[in-house]
């Protein structure tokens, strides 16, 4: 009676021993599950808060884009011919070109003179600062003669606004910054004839595509200034 009584004496003993052990491991896997909790609800609430952050700017850069266009609109009023298409400058039948020819008329490029200046008093605002990222000058061809011709009158009509624009001619009235801005802006783009409109004439045209900044995307280096004056379009010599 006495051993038996000491086997149960023992064995209480044990259980009591190994009673705190489980205890503390069932205490310590409920706090990692609390841990885990916090730690995904508080990833769950960034995630969320970032997505609502960039949705947020998302919506502010459209809104200052629209702004932006809307005030283009406001200025092609005071030019008849010339509209907005998106993020597209129609100049309508006020630049068309001959057949085979990239040369503008003078009412041409006076026009330009007087309505680019306008585009880059708007690229000075606010919402042009911080979205515009470049103006491209795009011209066009209609279908007749080959691929390779029409796409290198294309960008033959486009380089032939630049020069237009930045040669002192014709009437041209721009100050040397807007020739600056115009060199760090502009850039030359052209197409064959795969943007036909409904006729030939229509489709011999010139178009300014405006490309803007995209959200965390910084603004290309800018080329250094050059400061030799241009005196002759490279077309009149080629």
């Amino acid at each position: 009676m006495i051993n038996h009584g000491g086997r149960k004496t023992v064995a209480k003993t044990r259980d009591e021993a190994e009673k705190p052990f489980w205890i503390s491991f069932s205490d310590l896997m409920t706090a990692l599950m609390v841990l885990f909790l916090v730690a995904m609800t508080v990833t769950l609430l960034a995630v969320t808060q970032a997505v609502s952050e960039t949705e947020s700017r998302t919506v502010e850069r459209k809104e200052e884009i629209n702004l932006f266009l809307l005030d283009l609109s406001n200025i092609t009023k005071e030019f008849p011919g010339i509209s907005v298409r998106g993020q597209i400058i129609d100049f309508g039948d006020r630049a068309r070109f001959e057949t085979n020819s990239h040369r503008l008329g003078e009412s041409q490029s006076l026009l330009l003179s007087q309505f680019v200046p306008r585009v880059l008093s708007l690229a000075e605002s606010k919402e042009g600062k911080r979205w515009l990222k470049r103006i491209a000058v795009e011209g066009f061809a209609d279908a007749r003669g080959s691929y390779l011709h029409n796409l290198n009158l294309s960008l033959q009509r486009s380089e032939r606004v630049l020069c237009a624009l930045l040669l002192p001619s014709n009437g041209n009235s721009l100050t040397e910054e807007e020739r600056r801005a115009i060199k760090k802006l502009f850039v030359v783009s052209g197409a064959s004839f795969n943007a036909l409109r409904n006729s030939p004439e229509e489709s011999r045209r010139i178009e300014l595509r405006l490309e803007f900044l995209q959200l965390d995307e910084s603004p290309a280096s800018q080329a250094p200034n050059q400061e030799d004056m241009d005196k002759h379009c490279p077309l009149d010599t080629r």
